[in-house]
Parts: structure tokens; C-alpha cells; sequence
């Protein structure tokens, strides 16, 4: 690919300083680092992988209206955070999230464990304790 064909299909990147990382041939021949601002078949890919997320989180918020999970699931889904993932960041061990999982564990919280949760999702103490309705 030439360096001018490198595609600029703003999507995701825009508003924002991440850009994608191309290698193309410039006017000599010699492979050159070439900034892109994305690609639709990437955007298209994306598109379906935040689908894919979102439906999950939908039917984490159901299970939450009913009672059967806790916000944390939520949260921890929506920042694509794995339990193991979510251990590994906390510090706390797998079986201990599953139980933070269940609402009445998550009820029970010290403002410790909580603040724990929070810094690792990036968001605050009150915006853990809740879900969109």
C-alpha cells in the first residue's frame, strides 16, 4: 500500500488522540510508519464487537432489574474486564468478585472495596453503585 492510499475513515478515532499504526511504501520504494485515522473494514469489525458487548450488558442490566446480579457485572462487562482480568487489577481473588457479583454481597461493601472497584473501572464510588435503567 502507498502512503497516500492509506485509509483515513474517521470513526472511532475521532475527538481523540489514539490513531492507527500503518506501514506503507512511500515515493523511494522504502516502508515508512504512516499515521491512520481508521479503516472502515476495522470500523465494521468494531462495530460488531461493541454489539456484541452491548447485548451483553443489556442482559446483565435484566438480570440486575431481577434481582440476580449486582452493578459491578455491569460495569466490569461495559469495560471489557473479565473476572480474571478484574482479579489481576484488584487484587482480589476470582471467587471473591463472584460473590461481589451476587446483590447481596455487593450491598455489604465497605467503601474500601468499592473504591478498589471503582479506580480499576475508572469511574467513581456512586457511578459503581448504579446502572442505566
Amino acid at each position: 500500500m502507498k502512503i497516500e492510499e492509506v485509509p483515513q475513515d474517521l470513526k472511532y478515532y475521532k475527538d481523540t488522540v489514539i490513531r492507527d499504526v500503518n506501514y506503507a511504501v512511500d515515493e523511494d520504494g522504502k516502508y515508512r510508519v504512516v499515521m491512520s485515522d481508521g479503516w472502515d473494514a476495522k470500523n465494521i469489525a468494531l462495530d460488531a464487537a461493541w454489539d456484541e458487548v452491548n447485548e451483553q450488558c443489556e442482559e446483565i442490566l435484566e438480570r440486575i432489574r431481577k434481582g440476580e446480579s449486582s452493578p459491578l457485572e455491569y460495569h466490569a462487562a461495559k469495560n471489557l474486564m473479565s473476572i480474571d482480568l478484574l482479579s489481576d487489577y484488584t487484587g482480589f481473588s476470582k471467587r471473591k468478585i463472584r460473590k461481589h457479583f451476587q446483590p447481596k454481597n455487593f450491598a455489604k461493601l465497605d467503601d474500601e472495596t468499592l473504591s478498589t472497584y471503582a479506580d480499576v473501572l475508572r469511574i467513581t464510588v456512586d457511578e459503581l453503585k448504579k446502572v442505566p435503567l
